[in-house]
């Protein structure tokens, strides 16, 4: 066989070869994820038995799995599923390249509130109150954690006139004495100068302080009212940062923290 001939040969060889073959299209040739399918419907049956509802389902931005938002105990969870539908994923996925929790992201965007459900009335202001961009806190008059909040929010305020934080009071059950004194703060938002007041009072009750109790006369039941409301919007502890886009974040943060939270709302 001359040597062009065998060349020839060797091409059509290759080319019929389905391992070496240049494919333009099916499995293979492009994305794995355009082979599979997972309808809401078949995820529901898949877990009846671990969840309450699945609320939606969509291909994850992890390779071979999908996102699957369900409700579990009154509030959103992210769980995964991989293609076979075999494995279920409860844990944390954690970009290795930044250090994102992409399970976090998910459960903070899957558990929005609806902001305009949470009254400011009787919110305790820290900045301007008509400040641009308005950050909602639940906040508990004997809260260690709320006690490092309150100089991380007066150094947001003290850099950005555009922001401001609404404080409402939202005290625990296990701290007795919160009840009375988040009465007690609240009671004194009334009459002149009645911000300022209420500010001092919690800022006395954070550091330890005794705080007189609320007046007679006082038959404000906000506080029963902030508890009601906490409780339908699945808060369970202080602080709590509610941003305006309703995205709801638990736990003491930085201010920097807060900052980068809000930084797509910001000018």
């Amino acid at each position: 066989m001359s040597p062009t001939r065998f060349i020839v040969v060797l091409l059509v060889v290759l080319m019929a070869s389905p391992a070496l073959a240049f494919q333009e299209g099916g499995c293979g040739a492009g994305d794995c994820r355009d082979c599979h399918a997972l309808s809401r419907e078949e995820a529901a049956i898949l877990l009846k038995d671990r969840v309450n509802e699945v609320v939606g389902v969509r291909q994850s931005r992890v390779p071979g799995l999908w996102d699957i938002e369900a409700l579990y105990q009154g509030r959103k969870v992210p769980l995964y599923l991989d293609f076979s539908k075999q494995y279920l994923i409860t844990g944390n996925i954690i970009r290795l390249e930044s250090g994102e929790n992409l399970t976090r992201q998910s459960s903070i965007q899957m558990n929005r509130v609806d902001v305009s459900r949470i009254p400011l009335a009787d919110a305790i202001i820290i900045g301007n109150p008509a400040a641009a961009t308005k950050i909602i806190v639940f906040d508990d008059p004997e809260c260690t954690y709320c006690r490092k909040l309150h100089p991380e929010m007066a150094e947001v305020v003290a850099h950005h006139e555009d922001i401001a934080f609404f404080i409402k009071m939202f005290p625990l059950a296990m701290h007795p004495k919160a009840y009375e004194k988040a009465k007690a703060i609240i009671c004194a938002k009334s009459g002149q100068d009645s911000n300022a007041q209420a500010l001092s009072l919690l800022c006395d009750s954070l550091a330890g302080k005794p705080l007189p109790a609320s007046p007679p006369d006082c038959k404000n039941d906000q506080v029963d009212k902030n508890i009601t409301l906490a409780h339908e919007l699945a808060i369970s502890s202080t602080p709590t940062l509610i941003m305006p886009d309703g995205r709801v974040l638990s736990g003491y943060k930085k201010a920097d923290q807060i900052l980068e939270a809000i930084k797509p709302k910001l000018p």
